[in-house]
């Protein structure tokens, strides 16, 4: 441990990180390329003279929080002078560029496109592309070109608190702004270029042909594709919730398992080059090249790029034989990852991806001492077992903090399946050879078939033991990390058992309670009236501490299963009651007052109250405006969008504040 917290690629790190969530949050370069250029090239001739240490280390340290700094600089496309969005304009003609093909939704074909020109200007920029389903059409492809009469509109935030932020997650990827069409509102033009992505994609596809002629079912192709392929847009909502509810849904996307397999199985298979006088530099290219094969035939999504990064790392470490090698090719792997890729710092996937190998090569040697196994069937049992246990320590508050559950059955699952994962990595690579050769026998093709059939339905049967499902479990960000630093100290104070690092334990278990006691202080202390939304109803909450009393018509739903207020509920800990409200609603010093169908407006003792408008009351909002003057009117999704774009103009002449929860999202207020 003390070799690695020594290491200077983790102080590197944790520089070029700081760098990284400055440039982001705060945005504190606004300067422009030249100059940041400049600065990083006096910095590094600087560092070429400097002969005092800690003034070397220190210069070091600031070269790195920069390049950090610059990195998420340079990759925003908002930064150039040629974005898109600096020439576009309502219908103007664009010509855009497939990069991705995405999950489709129910009504569209879902695509990340590159705006590669907007009239006849030469741009950069990418936006969501939302393509109108029709069953006349041919799905688009990665590198496909086409030109299409610009709608775009800004992407929304979630309308409900706590929802998924997709807008968010798209700003990650530099993607702010999306359109619709349908397929006769564009024209495909002939390729410009076809980049490496494009070529393993029409090696994918060639793949999915030569597999589709031996008649699988569709969740098992859908598996095998999501196995070996790295593409899960085909596998159904169903077999997703089961695999995440089993544990196991780091099975379905080519990560750092599937690599880290593929490793292992590589590097016995090409142990006797190891007889040969250069072997080991022999069977380490020969093991990078294969890696990187399978990365190009797994879609070179970011995935797959990543993991493979990690592990060419752990591969060249391997060549040293150094103690800790495995720490410090993944310190190096994620160094350089984030210089090039900084926004991967941000990308669940990526935290996830990292945080259980950590936790696999920390902990799980800890756990192994626990028991000596004696039999060979026992030890293998027993390594697995510790394997699982030390991935999932490793993602555990975070995959709390992003998903709110906690699959009880992991070991169970990962016991029966990542034992078998190697074979049917190895048997769908053969399959796959013998498919694209036309040689594969039908029979084989059904023995795999039943292989995956089986693997679907034990974790389906799994996914169903709901008693060792734990749900809606919450963390908060600053409670997630203090749980880290409980484990952190945990595993520090096993490793050796001195006084100090005991301390260490007690003071995490310490802040712990003291981050839970703040949190339910002021969770008693919330008080809130929030009017959510909901196409075609309303719904409307008082929160007293952590009591939510709603009111709502839809009779044939429970409360807590409400999509709209469920993540709020969830991620606050609340008690959900249903109740009936008054037209007259008091908070704190707040009038509050709901016009509903009646349009009953007249109550006495109201002075500038806020006004909720439901389900589309027949009123004349100019004579309620001079009768009560509002200080706010808020329009749910209950009204008819024409009624709302009345009101909307009316507020408007008035000077009165208008809120519509399907344009601004739910108002809160809180007391």
């Amino acid at each position: 441990m003390n070799k690695l917290l020594k290491y200077v690629p983790l102080h590197l790190l944790l520089c070029l990180t700081l760098g990284i969530l400055s440039q982001y949050y705060y945005k504190i370069w606004v300067f422009g390329f030249l100059p940041i250029f400049l600065l990083l090239s006096v910095l590094g001739i600087i560092l070429l003279f400097i002969t005092h240490r800690k003034v070397f280390t220190l210069l070091t340290f600031l070269l790195f929080f920069i390049l950090g700094v610059s990195a998420v600089f340079v990759n925003n496309s908002k930064n150039y002078n040629n974005n898109y969005e600096l020439f576009s304009s309502t219908n103007s003609r664009v010509t855009l560029r497939i990069v991705s093909v995405l999950k489709p939704s129910l009504y569209h074909k879902k695509y990340i496109a590159e705006v590669i020109q907007v009239r006849q200007t030469k741009t950069r920029g990418r936006i969501l592309l939302n393509l109108e389903k029709d069953s006349t059409q041919s799905l688009l492809h990665v590198d496909d070109v086409i030109v299409a009469t610009q709608n775009f509109s800004k992407l929304r935030p979630p309308l409900n608190p706590k929802q998924f932020n997709y807008k968010k997650y798209l700003a990650k990827q530099g993607i702010y702004e999306q359109v619709f069409i349908t397929s006769k509102q564009y024209i495909a033009q002939e390729k410009q270029f076809t980049s490496l992505v494009g070529v393993s994609e029409k090696v994918r596809n060639n793949i999915q042909k030569a597999l589709k002629r031996y008649h699988f079912k569709n969740d098992e192709f859908a598996v095998i594709n999501a196995l070996l392929l790295g593409q899960r847009q085909d596998v159904s909502k169903g077999l997703l919730a089961d695999y995440a509810n089993a544990g196991a849904i780091h099975i379905l996307a080519v990560s750092g398992l599937h690599v880290g397999i593929v490793l292992l199985i590589l590097s016995i298979l090409l142990k006797p080059l190891l007889l040969l006088r250069k072997g080991k530099y022999i069977k380490v290219v020969i093991l990078i090249l294969l890696l990187w094969m399978f990365a190009f035939i797994a879609g070179l999504s970011a995935s797959v790029v990543r993991a493979v990064t990690m592990f060419t790392f752990v591969a060249f470490g391997q060549i040293f034989l150094r103690k800790n090698n495995v720490f410090f090719s993944l310190i190096s792997s994620l160094l350089l990852l984030l210089i090039c890729k900084p926004m991967f710092l941000f990308d669940v996937g990526f935290q996830l991806s990292y945080l259980a190998v950590f936790g696999i090569v920390w902990v799980q040697p800890k756990l192994y001492k626990v028991y000596k196994p004696k039999f060979y069937v026992d030890k293998k049992i027993w390594e697995l077992i510790t394997v699982s246990i030390g991935a999932q320590i490793g993602i555990l508050p975070l995959s709390i903090y992003y998903f709110q559950q906690f699959p009880g059955l992991f070991i169970l699952a990962n016991l029966v399946i990542i034992p078998f994962l190697g074979a049917i990595l190895i048997g769908g690579i053969l399959i796959i050879g013998l498919a694209l050769l036309n040689i594969l026998p039908q029979f084989l093709a059904s023995i795999y078939a039943n292989v995956i059939s089986v693997m679907n339905a034990f974790v389906s049967w799994i996914s169903k033991q709901e008693s060792f499902l734990f749900k809606e479990l919450t963390l908060s960000l600053v409670m997630m990390l203090a749980c880290y630093f409980f484990i952190f100290s945990v595993v520090y104070f096993l490793m050796k058992r001195k006084s100090n690092r005991f301390i260490v334990v007690l003071v995490s278990i310490l802040i712990l309670q003291g981050l839970y006691l703040l949190e339910q202080k002021k969770a008693k202390e919330t008080n809130a009236f929030i009017v959510f939304h909901k196409t075609r109803n309303s719904i409307i909450g008082k929160r007293f501490a952590k009591n939510l009393y709603v009111q709502h018509q839809l009779d044939s739903i429970n409360s807590n299963d409400i999509y709209a207020l469920k993540q709020y509920r969830i991620k606050e800990n609340l008690n959900v009651f249903t109740t009936h409200f008054n037209n007259s609603i008091r908070l704190k010093e707040k009038h509050i007052l709901v016009v509903d169908s009646l349009g009953v407006y007249n109550i006495d003792g109201m002075q500038n109250p806020i006004v909720v408008l439901q389900y589309a009351p027949k009123i004349n909002l100019q004579r309620l405006i001079k009768k009560i003057k509002p200080s706010v009117i808020i329009a749910d999704g209950s009204n008819f969008k024409s009624y709302v774009n009345g009101w909307e103009r009316i507020c408007l002449r008035n000077k009165i504040p208008f809120h519509y929860t399907g344009q601004k999202g739910a108002f809160v207020l809180k007391d």
